[in-house]
């Protein structure tokens, strides 16, 4: 018997609850997160303002030591460039910039050749210089260094930019963190502990849990093989006995009803990879809050995938906890 999935006569109910409690927060506590990102964002912008003296030296050596400026650099544009815009208008490899911009390692490929690589990032330099923004970066007509209100006011005005082209991923990591400690103060009130970071899906103990674990399963076709997919909450209950896959969790939120349905597929391919490496018996759930409609439970529940409504947070004990 299934926790939701076989009860399509709760789902309306369910969609319009879970709606108005991902609502309630969004409202309440989004505009705070993407302000911390913003104060953050902004202490970024005036470091690569610092490095490029302000903008008045956004020279190719300048660039290849500080990779990590550019994504701010294109947001201090008159208008902002995006990224393939960016690689259209000077005519530079898309590899080049966005190994410049990878978010965890902002680099240069050492593979480049040098004399391609300098002039590629002349060709960069010259597309920012030219249409670095007169009205935010007043002091750059005047050929000076702005003073300390300058560079506070012209930090600020680019993180909006930047925080603008991620507001989505700014509220989607808050609601995950928040996703995430709903699940704990559960768990913990069961006496489940939380295990080290990096422990593996078959390491952990009993009474224990886990957060993005990741799980080798087998695949089929060209790249067939072994690879890991990220779980997001992993739980090995009190009585699981060795050898005991944990039960899976993923936490999922959506501001829309768009955008879910998407998506939907991911989870069919993570269950049918799960079960052809470990069985039917596998226990791989969703935790969801937001904007789910009835096509997308349906759909799930044709994979066999069961879910668990963050605003029925204690029908995470059926799952065996």
């Amino acid at each position: 018997m299934g926790i939701n999935l076989d009860k399509p006569h709760l789902w309306k109910q369910d969609i319009i609850q879970s709606v108005d409690l991902y609502n309630t927060w969004f409202m309440d506590f989004a505009p705070n997160a993407f302000r911390q990102t913003r104060v953050l964002t902004a202490k970024s912008v005036e470091e690569a303002l610092k490095v490029t003296s302000y903008l008045n030296d956004v020279s190719p050596d300048i660039l290849q030591n500080h990779p990590e400026v550019l994504s701010i650099l294109r947001m201090s544009t008159c208008p902002p460039i995006a990224r393939d815009r960016l690689i259209g208008l000077a005519g530079v490899s898309k590899n080049l910039v966005q190994n410049m911009e990878d978010s965890q390692n902002p680099h240069i490929s050492p593979r480049m050749k040098k004399e391609k690589l300098k002039i590629e990032l002349q060709r960069i330099s010259e597309i920012i210089i030219k249409m670095a923004d007169p009205d935010i970066f007043t002091w750059l007509s005047e050929k000076r260094n702005p003073n300390e209100t300058e560079i506070i006011r012209s930090s600020t005005i680019v993180a909006d930019r930047l925080c603008g082209a991620v507001a989505d991923p700014i509220i989607r990591n808050a609601q995950e963190k928040r996703q995430l400690a709903a699940i704990t103060d559960v768990l913990k009130h069961k006496g489940y502990l939380l295990s080290e970071n990096g422990v593996r899906y078959d390491e952990m103990k009993p009474g224990s849990f886990a957060f993005h674990t990741n799980v080798p399963v087998y695949v089929t076709g060209n790249q067939g093989g072994t690879v890991n997919i990220p779980v997001d909450v992993a739980i090995m209950p009190f009585a699981a006995k060795a050898g005991d896959i944990p039960i899976l969790l993923e936490a999922k939120s959506a501001g829309d009803f768009t955008n879910v349905n998407k998506r939907r597929k991911e989870e069919a391919v993570k269950m049918q990879q799960l079960r052809n490496t470990y069985g039917n018996n596998v226990s791989y759930s969703l935790f969801l809050c937001g904007y789910f409609d009835s096509g997308y439970l349906g759909y799930e529940a044709a994979e066999g995938i069961d879910w668990i409504w963050e605003h029925r947070i204690k029908d995470i004990e059926q799952l065996g906890i």
